[in-house]
């Protein structure tokens, strides 16, 4: 096993596991079969949350009854779709991506998933398009999933946090970085922003937060984990 790494063997069982929780324990669904496959025709990366990945957070959704979800980074609606199944008809997901590509794509998941009444893409710098919200007063979020460029994770979770209120759950995609997250002399700009979150939640009193490492199809990673308490 390399220092930064999972060996070819163990990432092999790993991804087994993987495939069999899924096949025991996420029934087929054609929207979201649909999404990963045009996802992979348009040349999409291959970065989805995986299946049992997406179902956790369909799951945490469903456990908070959330009716207003925000997620930063939408990529190709993959994970949009999951969170708009837990909200259901009458809910809202407000979904955001810079890339105009991803965005299109991602509408064409969306629609076809059957879910364009309740999941709104907004094109554009995630930061610009949040402080455009917040200008204009747009209501809370009871949950908040971020998965888009790792070094503005603070300003996406301060921003998470203007649109939160007292239980709101928010969840932070890839933080363990391949166990790269707690070695100081990595520099890539990925993992410090990482860790610049995990310095800023150290201080911050609004949330109660913890972090799990994972490992599978997606290789080793991990989430984050906070709840609005004040």
């Amino acid at each position: 096993m390399s220092s930064y790494g999972v060996n070819q063997e163990f990432l092999e069982n790993a991804t087994a596991i993987d495939q069999y929780i899924i096949s025991n324990l996420l029934p087929h669904d054609t929207g979201l079969s649909a999404a990963l496959e045009n996802n992979q025709s348009s040349n999409l990366d291959s970065i989805d949350v995986a299946p049992n990945q997406g179902k956790m957070l369909y799951l945490s959704a469903k456990m908070i009854r959330a009716k207003r979800i925000l997620e930063v980074g939408t990529l190709g609606g993959y994970s949009a779709i999951w969170l708009a199944k837990a909200v259901g008809a009458t809910g809202k997901v407000v979904t955001l991506e810079i890339d105009p590509e991803h965005a299109r794509v991602a509408q064409e998941n969306i629609a076809f998933a059957g879910f364009e009444n309740v999941v709104d893409v907004k094109t554009g710098p995630a930061l610009d398009t949040l402080q455009a919200m917040q200008t204009a007063g747009t209501e809370d979020f009871d949950m908040v999933f971020i998965d888009a460029d790792k070094q503005n994770n603070v300003g996406y979770f301060k921003a998470a946090l203007a649109f939160s209120h007292v239980g709101t759950v928010i969840i932070v995609d890839n933080v363990g970085r391949r166990g790269k997250l707690s070695d100081e002399s990595v520099t890539d700009i990925s993992v410090v922003g990482t860790r610049n979150l995990f310095q800023y939640l150290k201080e911050e009193k609004r949330v109660e937060a913890t972090a799990v490492q994972t490992v599978g199809c997606k290789g080793w990673d991990g989430y984050l984990m906070a709840l609005v308490v004040a």
